[in-house]
C-alpha cells in the first residue's frame, strides 16, 4: 500500500494538469467547427506530413547514433528510438527514456548509464534548439512579449547549463573527487552517485570533442528543419494563410509545453500548447485544436507502428518492459561495479534481442 500511495502521489500532478487542459479545451472549443475543420482540411498535405513523420524518425536516429559515437548499429538505434517513444506514449514518468537506455544497452552490450547519458545530452540540445526557435518567432507574434522574456530566460539557462556541463566534462576527475568528499557521510549515495556521474561525464565528452559536436549539431539542425517543415505543411492543411513563423512559434510552444507534468503521451498538454499557440496567430480555437490533434495522432501512429513491431519481434510487450524497468529500479548494482551487465536479464528465461 505504501508503494501504491507513492506511485499515486507521483501520478496526481500530471493527471490534474492534463484534466485541466482537456476541460479548458472542451470549454473553449466549438465542437461543430472542430468537426468542420477536420472535414475541410487538405488531405494531400496531411498525407505528406504523415510520410514525413517517418523521415523525421530516421533523422532522429542518426542524431542519437552520432551522440553514441556509432557504438550501436543504425537498425538497433532506430528501432529502440521508436520503442522508447512508444513507451513514453503509454507509460508514466517518461519511462520511455529509461526504456531506451535499457533496451539499447541490452542490444548493443553497452552500459545502461553510458546510454542514458547520451539521451540526457540529446534532450539538453533539444531544449537549446527549442529556445532558439521560440526566440526567433516571438518578435513576429503580436501580443506575445511576455513569452519572449520567458524564452530569453530559458535560452540563457540552457546556454549557462551547456557551459557548466562543458566545464564538468573538461574537469571530470576534479568533479568526481569533489562529489566523493561531499558524500562521504552517505556511502550508498556515494557509490550510486559516483557510478552515475562517471557515466554521465563519459557521455558529456561529446562537448569536448569539437568535430563530434559539430556533427551532432549538423544532424540535429537538419532534424529540426524537417520538423519545422512538417509542422508548416500541417498548418497549411488547416490554415491556408499560415506562414513559417506559425510553425516556429508552435514548435517552440510544444517543446516547452511537453516539459509540464501530464498523463503519458502529453495528453492534453500537447494539444493545449500547440492549439494555444496557433490560436494566438490564427484566432480560431476549433481549427487550431484540429491541427494539434492530427499532429499528436501522427506522433502516436508513426512511433506506434514501428515501435510495436520492434517490441513484438523481440518478444517484448509494453507491460513486460514496464515490469522489467520497475524490477531493475529496485535491484542494487553488482558489487564488482560492472555497470554494463547491471541491466541485462537476470536469467536466460527473459527475452533478449534476436540478434544477440
Amino acid at each position: 500500500m505504501s508503494n501504491l500511495w507513492k506511485s499515486v502521489r507521483r501520478w496526481l500532478p500530471g493527471v490534474f494538469i492534463s484534466l485541466v487542459a482537456i476541460a479548458a479545451i472542451l470549454y473553449f472549443v466549438d465542437l461543430q467547427r472542430f468537426v468542420d475543420a477536420i472535414r475541410s482540411a487538405n488531405y494531400w498535405l496531411i498525407l505528406v506530413v504523415f510520410a514525413g513523420s517517418f523521415i523525421w524518425l530516421a533523422g532522429r536516429a542518426v542524431v542519437w547514433r552520432t551522440i553514441l559515437r556509432e557504438r550501436a548499429s543504425y537498425r538497433d538505434v532506430f528501432l529502440t528510438l521508436c520503442e522508447g517513444y512508444l513507451l513514453n506514449n503509454f507509460l508514466p514518468f517518461r519511462l520511455g527514456e529509461i526504456g531506451r537506455a535499457f533496451l539499447l544497452g541490452r542490444k548493443a552490450r553497452l552500459g545502461f548509464m553510458d546510454v542514458l547519458s547520451t539521451i540526457i545530452i540529446e534532450r539538453i540540445l533539444d531544449l537549446a534548439f527549442a529556445a532558439a526557435i521560440l526566440l526567433s518567432a516571438v518578435p513576429f507574434v503580436v501580443g506575445a512579449a511576455g513569452a519572449g522574456k520567458i524564452a530569453l530566460l530559458i535560452g540563457g539557462v540552457v546556454v549557462v547549463g551547456l557551459l557548466v556541463l562543458y566545464l564538468l566534462a573538461r574537469n571530470r576527475d576534479w568533479a568526481l573527487g569533489l562529489f566523493k568528499r561531499l558524500s562521504v557521510r552517505w556511502p550508498g549515495l556515494q557509490e550510486k552517485g559516483g557510478d552515475f556521474l562517471a557515466s554521465l561525464f563519459s557521455g558529456l565528452s561529446i562537448l569536448t570533442d569539437g568535430w563530434l559536436f559539430l556533427r551532432v549539431v549538423f544532424w540535429m539542425t537538419l532534424n529540426w528543419a524537417i520538423s519545422i517543415l512538417q509542422t508548416y505543411l500541417l498548418l497549411l492543411a488547416f490554415f491556408p494563410q499560415a506562414t513559417l513563423i506559425w510553425s516556429l512559434f508552435g514548435l517552440g510552444a510544444v517543446a516547452f509545453g511537453n516539459a509540464i507534468p501530464s498523463l503519458p503521451g502529453a495528453v492534453g498538454t500537447f494539444e493545449g500548447a500547440l492549439g494555444g499557440a496557433i490560436t494566438i496567430l490564427g484566432g480560431d480555437q476549433s481549427t487550431a485544436l484540429a491541427a494539434a490533434l492530427i499532429s499528436h495522432l501522427f506522433n502516436y501512429l508513426s512511433t506506434g507502428i514501428i515501435g510495436l513491431w520492434a517490441l513484438s519481434s523481440e518478444g517484448e510487450t509494453l507491460m513486460g518492459i514496464y515490469r522489467q524497468l520497475r524490477k531493475r529500479q529496485d535491484e542494487p548494482h553488482p558489487a564488482d561495479g560492472n555497470k554494463q551487465d547491471s541491466l541485462l536479464p537476470a536469467n536466460d528465461s527473459e527475452p533478449l534481442d534476436n540478434e544477440h
